[in-house]
């Protein structure tokens, strides 16, 4: 993965605008917080092969980044966003790595399922 290139990732939004999409987000702070603090509330979520088809497309910020997707019912964002990266199956993966490098977020973007 590299650092996000904000021109490159909207351009891959457009691309991928009308299509349906297979979506894998994923939030985690738990694996790094719980052990050294038990007062420390883990929380995190986990979505896989969720379809979307969305209309817009924007990324926004300075880094880290937020991306959002507006489809007919609603929004899907994702926040906290550093790098990404265009897979050799032309799936769009982003993530968030805090200053440490342990991942925080995980947004990936696909026109085929991802495995299970």
């Amino acid at each position: 993965m590299i650092p996000i290139d904000k021109q490159k990732v909207q351009e891959q939004l457009s691309r991928l605008k009308g299509k349906q999409l297979y979506v894998h987000l994923e939030t985690t702070n738990g694996a790094y917080a719980s052990h050294h603090d038990q007062s420390f509330l883990s929380a995190g979520a986990f979505i896989r092969n969720a379809q979307l088809t969305f209309y817009q497309g924007s990324i926004k910020g300075d880094g880290p980044y937020r991306i959002g997707l507006e489809s007919e019912i609603g929004w899907l964002y994702a926040e906290g966003l550093t790098d990404w990266v265009v897979d050799t199956k032309n799936r769009v993966l982003f993530a968030g790595h805090d200053k440490d490098g342990r991942l925080a977020i995980a947004f990936e973007l696909s026109e085929t399922p991802f495995p299970k």
